[in-house]
């Protein structure tokens, strides 16, 4: 009998032996398992991030492409078109001094005229192309020196404002490009329209957030007046920036709110 139950309790031990390697095999299974897969997924990982990786730098060689023909058309432009303007002006300054006919002197006037236009038109384009100045900064400073200019000869007074402005701030060349367009089609409806005397650029950011606002103090904009091809212009820009464009318009002046996402 003692010999009977010794064997039962040994066919135990031994059905539990069996049973606890069993369960530690299916664990080891499960663990190695795991740790394949993840090393897998890892692999996977890795694969991936090396090729966005990849897609990256062909996207950051091709910007720098880009951005080295703008600067080759900006030299060139500088170069050859700046000169050959420049040579217009002059020739045109000597043919003025040395024309006696009132009519042709007036002509000679206008030639010089359009030579002007030319000649701050390429400074604009050149401020344009210049990857250097996608900032905040820069497109402040350009925007005040623009206006400054465009409103010497008139008697609208400027008077200009940065608020928490971070110079270094990054914008695209899309953007500048834009928010100067809007500034230029701004600033030139005050001067036709709006009889005003003075005018003010107000620019400010709060975090990612840039506001400009052009207020004049003149005879703001009727209402029920259509809105004309500069307002419309406007509008279109600032959508295609995805960005908020309102129009402040009172007996006292009118204000133009331009905000973006910087």
């Amino acid at each position: 009998m003692t010999h009977i139950q010794d064997d039962i309790k040994l066919a135990y031990i031994i059905a539990i032996s069996i049973m606890m390697l069993f369960v530690a095999f299916i664990v080891l299974i499960v663990v190695l398992y795991n740790k394949r897969q993840l090393f897998f997924i890892q692999q996977q990982q890795l694969k991936e991030a090396e090729h966005q990786n990849q897609l990256l730098q062909k996207e950051l060689e091709k910007q720098k492409v880009l951005e080295q023909e703008r600067e080759r058309i900006s030299h060139d432009m500088h170069d050859d078109l700046g000169a050959g303007i420049s040579a217009l002006k002059l020739q045109a300054e000597f043919l003025r001094q040395r024309a006696e006919d009132e009519e042709l002197q007036t002509d000679i006037d206008e030639l010089l005229k359009t030579s002007e236009e030319m000649n701050i038109s390429m400074r604009e384009m050149l401020w344009s192309l210049n990857s250097g100045n996608d900032t905040l900064g820069s497109f402040t400073d350009y925007a005040i020196l623009y206006t400054e200019n465009f409103l010497k000869k008139t008697r609208i007074i400027l008077y200009s404002e940065c608020e928490d402005i971070i110079d270094e701030t990054p914008i695209s060349t899309e953007l500048r490009r834009n928010l100067f367009l809007c500034l230029k089609e701004a600033v030139n409806n005050v001067y036709k329209h709006s009889h005003a005397d003075t005018l003010r650029l107000s620019f400010s950011q709060n975090k990612n957030k840039f506001s400009m606002k052009i207020s004049d103090n003149g005879i703001g904009i009727s209402k029920g007046q259509p809105e004309g091809n500069g307002l419309r212009n406007m509008k279109r820009r600032m959508n295609e920036l995805a960005g908020e464009y309102k129009v402040l318009s009172e007996s006292s002046g009118t204000s133009l709110i331009f905000e973006v996402e910087v």
